[in-house]
């Protein structure tokens, strides 16, 4: 379990985040939504331990997350930042490896049972033909399924994610997020920035959503994504219907076209 308790960050003279509040359950597949600079990748930054904040605190199953060990944190929490980049020529399979490095031993080769964990991880995100491929040839969207296959490959308890689906086509954007979901239903705890809202309500379990800093509403997809919601957070008017695998939104106009 996470908890935010009255969570503040505030740079340049500006606030980003605005006494946010919230607990966030194992077993939860929380879609955090939001405009533009609303405070999503902050939020998520602070949750992950990679930023403190200015005021309140991160709990991690009732620990304060900065007096937590940097290792143990790294091994039951993965981070998979907006925008990945990749810098070095290393194999699409060495970069995968790089997520298993909070648990690899001190001495001795790589154990047989993180060989097959790196196979697995590239299966799940249709990456085996690109196993020897150099990260730097990759497209983006490739690269974003080679740093998600990274943070999978670990199995951690809690899963960050910041725009996950970005640079995704349709087939491994859906592939992707029944992925997330299916961590989840394993028992896990899953937190992703999403924008694609319908992709977002067909596969989430919860809804967090943010508008310019603050926490706007929080709790289970189908009882907190309104019309009124996406309104009120991105300034557009929208239809929502559905639930489940039939969800859809679909957005009619800006406020000035009513």
């Amino acid at each position: 379990m996470i908890r935010a308790d009255g969570i503040s960050v505030r740079s340049g003279g500006q606030t980003i985040l605005d006494d946010v509040t919230l607990a966030l359950q194992p077993g939860s597949f929380v879609a955090l939504v939001g405009a533009n600079g609303a405070g999503k990748s902050t939020l998520l930054s602070v949750l992950a331990g990679l930023l403190r904040p200015d005021a309140g605190a991160i709990l991690f199953d009732g620990t304060s997350i900065a007096d937590l060990n940097r290792r143990l944190l790294a091994q039951r929490r993965a981070y998979l930042p907006q925008g990945p980049r990749a810098e070095w020529p290393i194999s699409v399979e060495r970069l995968v490896a790089l997520g298993l490095t909070p648990q690899l031993p001190a001495f001795g080769g790589l154990p047989a049972t993180f060989a097959e964990r790196i196979d697995q991880a590239l299966r799940q995100c249709d990456l085996v033909a690109r196993r020897d491929q150099p990260v730097t040839t990759l497209s983006g969207g490739e690269l974003g399924r080679a740093m998600l296959a990274r943070a999978l490959v670990g199995d951690p308890d809690v899963l960050i994610a910041d725009e996950p689906l970005a640079g995704l086509d349709p087939r491994h954007a859906i592939d992707a997020i029944a992925r997330l979901r299916g961590i989840a239903d394993a028992g896990k705890l899953v937190i992703a920035s999403i924008h694609d809202l319908t992709l977002a309500a067909r596969h989430a379990t919860h809804l967090a959503a943010l508008r310019d800093g603050r926490l706007v509403a929080f709790g289970p997809m189908a009882a907190t994504l309104t019309a009124a919601l996406v309104r009120e957070v991105f300034d557009v008017a929208a239809c929502v219907s559905g639930s489940g695998a039939s969800a859809y939104v679909d957005f009619v106009s800006s406020p000035d076209q009513d």
